[in-house]
């Protein structure tokens, strides 16, 4: 939801004179400027001035009227402009109103014989009007028992109470804009004609406000009393509106102003409401917790970081890749110079018995680098061990990540997921704490955040789901599933975040992207797995 607001003109500015200026766009349509710029241009226009600069409204544009055009200051590019005055906006008499229901007002003899209109569209309001009143009277006694406290919002006025003028007099005077009343009729069950609305059947219909004609313009009407606070007309036909459900029909009240306006302009409606994801189950007793079938254990801790003792960089790219001895005439994509001269880091690294014109290939991608090179793509990552080809991303040894110290659980729990709707679901509860970045973070030193611990997420209990768990355990003990760095959803930075593994945290919705039915998940997380490393060969018994 937004809130809205209403502007209020004098009547010598452009909407009060009707005058709106346009320009035209790309495709060859008109489009309103804004009423505060329509405002300025139209005094300009007025003032016989034979430009006006926007700027000092912040826009970089030079009207034109001479020409009857806008340029852009900045590109030069020109717009043909027009100046139309066939606009009629609802004028008002009195002080402005500071607050007002729509539609106010009540009168006399606004449908047949005297009596409220019969289209569709007041049938509709009126119904609606009649519903909301009698709950507020509900409301009202029920306050008066001393059992329910009203609400402030609707104290001592009805929700479509006419009570009250433009200038706040006494509802048992006039009443609002729309129509004057008699001293002493019942304002609050007035009922409502399309002829008083200030939106309504056409542009020509007007407001009176205080028994005064808006400019005289036809179709304002004065209707008569004809309903009690609280009593539901007769016969008001349900609105062909559909809700969540797909049911239908509903009563006016239900769908609303907008979905009364929508049906009476014949066009189809749907009634949803905004509604929440589902991120959890209900409430699951710990007995009701049972072990993943074919997983050991429940619980994992992060491991301490994984390194290979005693090995060194240069060791490191020896085991993963072979010696060339005739380069091919092509780049390096680590430094971009050419294989069959030296790498880029000569001069910035020296290690022993790697020169910088050697040249190796790595075993399974069969990509070719600078040895030097990858000894330094090496002590700029993890140096855990393991290399990862730049190119096709191919990864060689065991790749660990970053992962703060934390704990994982997972376990069985008896709902189904939507779209699993005959297994089981397997809830995984990954859990970690605020602490102190180390050498191998972004800022060591510095504190990170852990924002929305414990985080749950949800895998059916089938063959796959189960495949997808004993994977994401093994990333877990890799220290792969989350990382420190800037969070994309917050804007937050030295905070906890995911690490391109997706997770399912929502569990009986997919409001968000975030849940189920997703029949894609499975194979695409296994996919995501694959890139860090983890496949069918890391898979245990």
């Amino acid at each position: 939801m937004r809130p809205v607001q209403r502007k209020f003109y004098e009547p010598s500015s452009a909407p009060g004179k009707g005058v709106v200026w346009e320009w035209e766009n790309d495709s060859g349509s008109w489009t309103p400027y804004d009423m505060e710029l329509c405002v300025s241009i139209q005094h300009a226009y007025e003032k016989q001035h034979p430009w006006l600069d926007l700027s000092s409204l912040g826009f970089a544009y030079l009207v034109d009227f001479t020409s009857m055009s806008q340029t852009n200051r900045q590109s030069q590019r020109r717009r043909r402009l027009r100046r139309r005055m066939d606009l009629a906006y609802p004028l008002i008499a009195g002080a402005i109103p500071k607050s007002q229901s729509w539609p106010v007002g009540g009168g006399r003899g606004g449908g047949p014989g005297g009596g409220p209109c019969s289209c569709a569209q007041c049938v509709l309001v009126n119904s609606t009007r009649a519903a909301s009143n009698a709950i507020l009277a509900s409301q009202r006694r029920n306050a008066a028992a001393g059992t329910v406290r009203q609400s402030n919002t609707f104290a001592g006025t009805s929700l479509w109470s006419g009570t009250g003028t433009i200038g706040g007099s006494n509802a048992g005077n006039n009443v609002g804009a729309g129509g004057g009343g008699g001293k002493g009729e019942n304002a609050g069950g007035t009922n409502f004609n399309c002829s008083q609305a200030l939106v309504s059947h056409t542009h020509s219909h007007a407001a009176t406000i205080n028994g005064q004609n808006n400019l005289n313009r036809p179709g304002t009407q004065r209707i008569a009393v004809t309903s009690n606070r609280g009593a539901i007309p007769p016969g008001v036909p349900a609105l062909p509106v559909k809700n969540l459900t797909g049911s239908g029909p509903v009563h006016p009240a239900i769908a609303g102003m907008t979905g009364i306006l929508m049906c009476a302009a014949g066009l189809p409606v749907c009634l949803t409401r905004a509604p929440k994801p589902i991120l959890h189950p209900p409430p699951i007793n710990k007995s009701d917790m049972k072990p993943v079938p074919g997983v050991n254990g429940i619980r994992r801790k992060t491991k301490k970081k994984h390194l290979r003792k005693g090995k060194s960089p240069e060791d490191v790219v020896r085991r993963y890749t072979e010696k060339i001895k005739v380069a091919p005439d092509e780049d390096c994509t680590i430094c971009m110079e050419r294989l069959v001269t030296s790498s880029g880091y000569e001069g910035v690294l020296s290690h022993k018995g790697i020169k910088p014109e050697m040249v190796g290939r790595l075993g399974k991608c069969k990509h070719m680098y600078h040895l030097l090179c990858l000894v330094a793509m090496y002590n700029n990552g993890n140096k855990d061990g393991s290399l990862q080809c730049p190119t096709c991303k191919a990864i060689y040894g065991e790749k660990t990540g970053t992962q703060p110290p934390g704990k994982m659980e997972y376990h069985v729990i008896p709902h189904c997921l939507p779209g699993y709707t005959d297994v089981k679901t397997i809830r995984i509860v990954y859990d970690i704490p605020a602490g102190i970045q180390t050498t191998e973070h972004p800022n060591p030193g510095k504190k990170f955040s852990a924002r929305g611990f414990p985080r749950h997420c949800y895998l059916p209990d089938n063959e796959k789901g189960r495949k997808v768990l004993k994977l994401l355990i093994t990333a877990w003990d890799r220290r792969l599933i989350f990382t420190i760095g800037t969070s994309s959803t917050t804007g937050e930075s030295d905070t906890v975040v995911w690490n391109e593994i997706h997770h399912k945290t929502e569990f009986g919705s997919n409001l968000t992207g975030h849940g189920y039915p997703d029949p894609n998940y499975l194979d695409n997380v296994l996919t995501e797995l694959g890139v860090q490393g983890i496949g069918e060969d890391n898979l245990k018994d």
